[in-house]
């Protein structure tokens, strides 16, 4: 019976000593060397999508850019246009867009399984009717993966806000303290 025991007991815990190995990787494991970005692997992934979108935006490209988005793709401006691909590849090819330059920077990304949802920031410069306009947002692009790559299915652009003209400040409210919300009643 101790025999059976302690046969039991010596295979208990040498199962306990292999899932602890398992669930710490070795130090050696975890560094990587030569790789000088701190970015997650996935944002520098989406990166390098979001360079090939401003890469065929920029060059007026029609086959790079259709290679970006999904043929199920929407689009929805900053000013609320909401336009398709074949929309964006007709104003790419004819420069009824009038996008002079785009750059844009990928912050997060999350993934949910074959869809990523990637935000970050955008500048834009085109041209206006009153002449040149830099335009500054933020961007949310929601990616799906077909056929080992990811093509954009969904885009949504907000510009950011603008403080005002330098030398103005605004006007303080109460007694300057900030206030994340304001609760009815028991706020001023």
């Amino acid at each position: 019976m101790t025999r059976k025991m302690l046969c039991f007991i010596a295979g208990l815990l040498s199962c306990v000593a292999v899932a602890a190995q398992d669930q710490a990787p070795a130090p050696e494991a975890t560094a990587k060397p030569g790789i000088t970005s701190t970015a997650p692997p996935e944002v520098q992934t989406f990166q390098k999508i979001e360079d090939k979108w401003d890469d065929a935006v920029n060059a007026r490209d029609q086959y790079a850019l259709e290679l970006v988005l999904s043929p199920v793709f929407v689009g929805i401006s900053a000013t609320g246009d909401i336009t398709t691909r074949n929309q964006e590849l007709a104003g790419v090819i004819s420069g009824q867009d009038k996008i002079d330059h785009l750059d844009q920077r990928v912050i997060t990304v999350r993934m949910l399984g074959d869809i990523a949802v990637a935000n970050g920031t955008y500048k834009l410069h085109r041209k206006g009717s009153s002449g040149s306009v830099d335009e500054k947002g933020v961007f949310t692009h929601v990616f799906e993966k077909q056929r080992n790559s990811w093509i954009c299915v969904n885009s949504q652009r907000t510009i950011l806000r603008e403080d005002g003209p330098p030398g103005k400040s605004k006007k303080k409210q109460g007694n300057g303290a900030e206030q994340p919300f304001h609760i009815p009643l028991i706020s001023k």
